[in-house]
């Protein structure tokens, strides 16, 4: 079997889920040059990323095995003013 990792891009519009091919000593870099994810969607400038939801600083973060890269987008509007909004329209 071989072994897979995963790069994962939610856009405002779409969501991405490309499986990539591992190979011992891939870096998250690798990873996302590898998924053809930038040709498919226009990623944020600067972007962050992370793996399973935990924040990793350098694209140069060596993969395991099954572990899923996300690139994260920042947020359009603030949680806060989510709820409020929420709360005014439903009292």
């Amino acid at each position: 079997m071989n072994a897979k990792v995963w790069v994962a891009y939610a856009a405002a519009d779409e969501q991405f889920h490309i499986e990539v091919d591992f190979s011992v000593g891939m870096s998250i870099a690798d990873a996302i040059e590898l998924s053809g994810i930038e040709r498919l969607t226009t990623l944020p400038e600067p972007f962050s990323f992370g793996i399973f939801g935990k924040k990793i600083k350098a694209l140069s973060h060596i993969l395991q095995s099954g572990d899923r890269v996300e690139i994260y987008r920042p947020l359009t509007i603030n949680p806060k003013e989510i709820r409020r909004k929420r709360a005014a329209a439903n009292p």
